[in-house]
């Protein structure tokens, strides 16, 4: 009873924390490239904030989670909203003050760091739940952004007054306000000893745990996955203004795709515990295929509407799937060094993904950019088809040894 009772309570601050950082996170997306332009003495450097932010998750999420390796989550996690969220909320804050554009961008980037030790609350929630438990834990812990869909944006207008001698400071100032009651939440986190690392542990070497084929989907599925949702997301509101579509309309199509991102998180958890990871995989795949074909029907709002909702859940599926599987693939000894090579190879596809995205729409244009994204999509499918089948002939193969006199 005790055991139960102390797993919800860990989830429960790890949803929290989840909601908490999200608002920050969907804040520098909403805000940081207007307060760039404002800010910025090129034009064209307007979101380099907004690209910095994703460059500090970059180089942060392997060093994060070795560090956590060493000296386990809930320190890890405190250092990171403090350094990253408190810190960089402050000095974005006073960047704004002193109008000063290098100054914000560093700002954002300490934010990314704060982003590059969140991403893993997805992760603890793995470590702080039982085996029958995990896969909800996990969903959960994302289904938080189903309230930071609302939050961050209402922060980045509502809270921008807030000071009246720093316009559009407020927001970011809310954030370190956010990242310090975060904090307090962090300290009560309790992660079981089987989930933090121990002393005289074995470990594999990374290229032995690679070759492993449940590694190398769950890696393929969530990186694929993520960057084509940045780079189609980021193109979208650039598509849609270029069609005459108002700003209310834009924010409207992106509040829907962020709700069709985390919304399914409520279940997605339980869908892998019925069905199965690999079929979650398939279905996040065909619905990335649904936003293709959505896209290259029509402009229409509706046909937005739906391709971005599509894209939404499918990411869901392919990322919430990923972390699930690959939770399967290590150690708790190999847990930090496998943790995070999957997120430095995710964020560096984010990265590229949303820096190309404005390249690649002026190109290619809308439907051709989607259709770009068709092989990659297919390609997760026929990697986790593939492991299906090996996954059934391996079991099948130990049923038959096993049945024989």
């Amino acid at each position: 009873m005790e055991s139960a009772r102390r797993e919800k309570q860990n989830v429960a601050i790890l949803v929290t924390s989840q909601v908490l950082f999200m608002v920050a996170s969907i804040t520098v997306m909403t805000l940081s490239g207007v307060v760039g332009q404002q800010l910025s003495p090129d034009p064209g450097l307007a979101t380099l904030p907004i690209a910095m932010m994703m460059l500090g998750t970059v180089f942060s999420t392997l060093p994060a989670s070795l560090y956590m390796k060493r000296v386990g989550r809930r320190h890890g996690f405190i250092t990171g909203a403090s350094l990253g969220g408190v810190a960089g909320g402050l000095l974005s804050f006073g960047a704004i003050a002193l109008g000063s554009f290098w100054l914000f961008c560093a700002g954002n980037l300490l934010l990314g760091l704060y982003q590059g030790f969140a991403m893993y609350y997805r992760f603890a929630a793995a470590d702080v739940a039982s085996p029958a438990f995990r896969s909800r834990a996990i969903s959960f812990v994302m289904a938080g952004g189903v309230a930071a869909a609302f939050l961050g944006p209402w922060n980045a207008s509502a809270a921008t007054g807030l000071i009246a001698g720093v316009p559009s400071g407020g927001p970011y100032l809310v954030i370190a306000i956010l990242a310090l009651l975060a904090i307090g939440l962090l300290t009560q986190l309790r992660v079981p000893a089987s989930g933090e690392p121990q002393p005289g542990e074995t470990s594999r070497p990374m290229a032995v745990i690679a070759t492993q084929p449940n590694f190398r989907v769950a890696v393929l599925a969530g990186a694929v996955g993520y960057a084509i949702m940045i780079l189609v997301m980021t193109a979208t509101p650039l598509a849609m203004r270029a069609r005459g579509f108002e700003m209310s309309q834009v924010a409207f199509i992106m509040q829907w795709h962020v709700l069709g991102m985390f919304a399914p998180s409520f279940v997605t958890g339980s869908l892998i515990a019925r069905f199965g990871v690999q079929r979650i995989l398939l279905t996040g795949a065909t619905l990335l295929i649904g936003t293709v074909l959505v896209a290259n029907l029509g402009t229409t709002l509706a046909h937005f509407w739906v391709a971005l909702v599509l894209l939404g859940v499918g990411w869901n599926f392919l990322f919430v799937g990923g972390s699930a599987m690959l939770s399967t693939v290590h150690s708790e000894a190999e847990r930090g060094k496998v943790q995070g090579v999957n997120d430095l190879i995710i964020f560096t596809l984010v990265a590229i993904g949303s820096l190309m995205a404005g390249q690649l729409l002026h190109h290619l244009g809308w439907e051709a950019l989607n259709l770009a994204m068709l092989p990659l999509v297919l390609l997760v499918a026929v990697a986790t088809l593939w492991f299906s089948i090996k996954a059934k002939s391996q079991l099948a193969s130990q049923a038959s040894t096993t049945s024989e006199p």
